[in-house]
């Protein structure tokens, strides 16, 4: 097959895991990297599970992170449709080619007996009761109506092998493998049946999926074979563990792509992250653009071992990402964020000169878009929280002591004509110089007043866009409450 051929083939009964990203992420990279064809493909047979706007989260989803697809249940394409449950008739069609030439028979067991079976047994597989019916048995079967599946008829006493091409030669006996279900009693194929006529009839090239699909891949060898068709290339990615091994659940963090984008993920950042998450070009490189792991991707440098997803790695990506954008660009993915915060007002343009006047000033301090709510909430009025007593006075300094401070640094200001960082800088530091105090008790009190927390972006920078008005009301506000200090020390 001269043309590369990949899929990603979800099933829409939940939100797309950041696991299924990364399996779609390297089936669109390598197809990419071989000017290939990208198929999405949705598999939604199983349809007592499915999830109402799974589907729309899975393509919304694929194309934040900047994915495309050349054929798909929104683009169409030759080999269409896109939605399994719409192929309904093709499945049915080439089950009862199987039956017709003695590779599948119906089974008639209950539900019940099933259940029994593995109550009595557990870990063993289908018994075959039903494999040697005979014509007349199940002609009364079916004159009864009762309900059938189609199993495929295993060769016994045989090995079943295939090629990985991440993990070798891989052989299965086929003792382990029991007469699997190809057609469920309600007409809907199993994931077996369906997935493989479907790589077949569109003409995939190579599977590439989560090493958790390698048990089943055996099953998948054996219908290729049955029907004489020619197998497709395996490649079955790591598994992603989290820190301290086991399976990455909702309880370490974000998990679903939907939730990294609300926490304020960048895609490029995400995108960048989770390609090393089971491959590599060298042991040193780490941020790769889009266009350089198309050109840089290989099968043969993904490996074979658990990798573990750290969120602490992931926030220095996106802090990186964040940091690698100019102030414009920042302002249109942060604004979002304050308005839902009720920071900024939806419908008003009146903070854009003062909010890009900000974003330089936190910027560095940023990892995830959502933190700049936080981060500069005090740069407004609404998000400017009045500093207690506590945090205004410095140690071994009183309420008096740090009353004067403000006092002094009030009036330093207001002698100010240019309010920028060079004048604001030599104010306060003249003003260390005349109250006697050590800088970091001056600064910081200062800090307080101005800011209501302990931690901000540089001072004088901080003081500039704030504005001399906003400062010197702020200022007078932590007096007051000294003031009120000052005199319940004295009482």
């Amino acid at each position: 097959m001269s043309t590369v051929r990949t899929r990603f083939a979800p099933s829409p009964t939940g939100y797309l895991h950041i696991g299924g990203l990364r399996t779609a992420l390297f089936s669109w990279l390598f197809a990419r990297h071989n000017d290939g064809i990208f198929v999405l493909r949705i598999e939604d047979t199983d349809r007592s599970r499915l999830i109402e706007d799974a589907l729309g989260d899975i393509i919304e989803s694929l194309r934040w992170a900047g994915m495309d697809w050349d054929e798909g249940p929104d683009t169409g394409g030759p080999y269409g449709p896109y939605l399994q449950s719409e192929r309904r008739a093709l499945y049915s069609e080439y089950t009862d080619l199987l039956l017709e030439e003695g590779h599948a028979y119906r089974c008639f067991c209950s539900q019940e007996r099933l259940r029994s079976m593995k109550e009595k047994n557990p870990g063993q597989g289908y018994d075959r009761r039903c494999r040697n019916l005979t014509a007349e048995e199940i002609q009364r079967h079916e004159t009864c109506g009762d309900p059938f599946v189609v199993r495929l008829k295993i060769k016994e006493g045989e090995t079943t092998e295939f090629t990985d091409e991440i993990r070798g030669i891989i052989k299965t006996n086929n003792e382990l493998i029991d007469d699997f279900v190809l057609m469920k009693s309600d007409g809907f194929p199993t994931y077996h049946l369906a997935n493989v006529v479907d790589d077949h009839l569109m003409k995939i090239s190579h599977v590439i999926r989560g090493d958790e699909w390698i048990s089943s891949t055996p099953k998948h060898v054996l219908l290729y074979e049955t029907f004489g068709w020619s197998k497709p290339v395996f490649a079955h990615v790591p598994v992603i563990l989290r820190e301290g091994g086991g399976k990455l659940s909702k309880r370490h963090g974000a998990t679903t792509v939907r939730e990294f984008k609300k926490r304020g993920y960048l895609p490029d950042a995400l995108v960048n992250f989770i390609a090393l998450l089971g491959w590599s070009l060298d042991d040193k490189t780490e941020v790769f653009s889009v266009g350089e792991l198309i050109s840089s991707f290989d099968l043969a440098r993904v490996n074979r071992a658990a990798c573990v997803f750290s969120y602490e790695k992931l926030d220095w990506f996106n802090g990186m990402y964040i940091r690698m954008k100019d102030k414009e660009e920042l302002y249109d993915l942060f604004l979002p964020y304050l308005v839902d915060a009720g920071l900024v007002p939806e419908d008003s343009c009146l903070h854009r000169d003062y909010l890009l006047r900000i974003i330089p000033l936190v910027r560095e301090r940023v990892k995830h878009l959502s933190e700049v709510c936080d981060q500069v909430a005090f740069f407004f009025d609404e998000g400017y929280v009045t500093p207690g007593l506590e945090f205004l006075v410095q140690k071994k300094l009183t309420a008096a002591d740090s009353a004067r401070i403000l006092e002094l640094c009030s009036a330093s200001l207001q002698d100010i004509e240019r309010f920028e960082v060079e004048e604001i800088e030599n104010a306060l530091r003249g003003l260390v110089g005349t109250t006697g105090y050590k800088t970091g008790q001056v600064f910081m009190t200062i800090r307080v007043a101005v800011t209501g927390r302990p931690v901000s972006p540089g001072l004088f920078e901080t003081m500039q866009v704030l504005g001399k008005k906003r400062v010197q009301k702020r200022l007078r506000t932590s007096l007051s409450v000294l003031k009120k200090g000052e005199q319940g020390d004295n009482v």
